[in-house]
């Protein structure tokens, strides 16, 4: 008892911080438009249109709003793509806003082996979802894990991108470093091998993912910025069958590597790595929250280093999820910056 209690507060430490069958739709709280409760109610109202692409050798469940040029939403461990609902309201008044289910997620395809999430898979699976939707270049938006595939799509195909937009994620050469060389982001990211641990769904998925709800909801909760229709609605994407197991293979399929390599490219962690092997050369903005507990801000020095083109907006008082905390602040600066006022 006092292990598995051990083990749900150690992988819960990264959450604090601030398949073989097709999937269908269901009418459940994920797969319907957000409610007006549930909704930042500065923006607009825009219609959601849930759809299904298969790529890559997947099934991949998005949600879509507006028209115009695609900006692509990819979320991270434990979300889904209502992570991104606010941002599809309010960038679906002039793009074509779609945020996606990543492999393992929710209603997208849950392949059992740990190889198939490797990170050059991952990257190819959004290629090929860009392909689907019949966009040459677009706009590429990540948090999180959805953020390190984001970096690492950027690296492997600038060409395909005219803009990136990385939120609370590393990019891989300076994680690499961080954690060869700073003993707080070692300390910091211990729970990664907590969520390696053949346990880690037990721990997670006990008492009706109580441990996921308070840890990564509860504070929202509170403070009034996640409602009890979020909560309900990321328990039902828990619960799908499959989906925890997915979401902790994308940590698995790292294997002891002390940072995820980009695309195919060596692993920053064995070394140092070059500017050339992950240079971004896409237009870039990264949003912080600096009281992120697990991702700190050193992953911020010398990034200009890899991303000549590179504007770097720092929030001290937003932690991890400064997607849910700061959805107003993150949109307008995502605005500024792809408008270029001020820029």
């Amino acid at each position: 008892m006092r292990s598995n209690a051990w083990l749900v507060y150690s992988v819960l430490g990264f959450a604090l911080a601030g398949c073989a069958a097709t999937p269908q739709p269901e009418q459940g709280t994920v797969n319907r438009e957000p409610t007006t409760a549930n909704r930042n109610t500065t923006v607009r109202p825009v219609e959601t249109a849930h759809r299904y692409a298969d790529v890559n050798g997947v099934r991949l469940h998005y949600a879509e709003a507006g028209d115009g040029k695609l900006i692509l939403f990819l979320h991270g461990f434990p979300e889904f793509w209502y992570a991104w609902k606010d941002q599809l309201s309010e960038f679906g008044k002039d793009h074509r806003a779609v945020a996606v289910d990543m492999r393992g997620y929710n209603l997208s395809s849950k392949p059992p082996e740990v190889e198939a999430y490797r990170l050059a898979t991952l990257v190819e699976d959004i290629k090929q979802l860009a392909d689907h939707l019949g966009a040459k270049r677009f706009v590429l938006v990540g948090h999180d894990w959805g953020g390190v595939v984001a970096w690492s799509f950027a690296i492997a195909h600038p060409d395909r991108l005219e803009k990136l937009v990385i939120i609370n994620a590393p990019h891989p050469a300076i994680f690499g470093r961080e954690i060869a060389t700073n003993p707080a982001q070692q300390q910091a990211s211990q729970y990664m091998s907590q969520f390696r641990a053949p346990g880690a769904e037990a721990a997670l998925s006990a008492n009706n993912y109580a441990a996921l709800a308070d840890g990564i909801l509860g504070e929202g909760i509170k403070q009034g910025y996640i409602t009890e229709q979020d909560r309900v609605a990321y328990i039902e994407a828990w619960s799908q069958p499959g989906a925890l197991t997915g979401g902790l293979n994308y940590y698995r399929a790292m294997g002891g590597a002390s940072g995820p390599g980009a695309g195919g490219a060596p692993n920053a962690g064995s070394g140092a790595p070059s500017a050339a092997s992950f240079a971004v050369r896409v237009p870039t903005l990264v949003i912080w929250g600096e009281r992120d507990q697990f991702l700190l801000t050193g992953n911020l020095k010398g990034l200009e280093e890899f991303v000549p083109d590179l504007r770097i907006e720092q929030v001290p008082d937003a932690g991890h999820w400064i997607v849910h905390q700061k959805r107003e602040l993150v949109n307008r600066v995502m605005r500024g910056f792809l408008s270029g006022a001020g820029w």
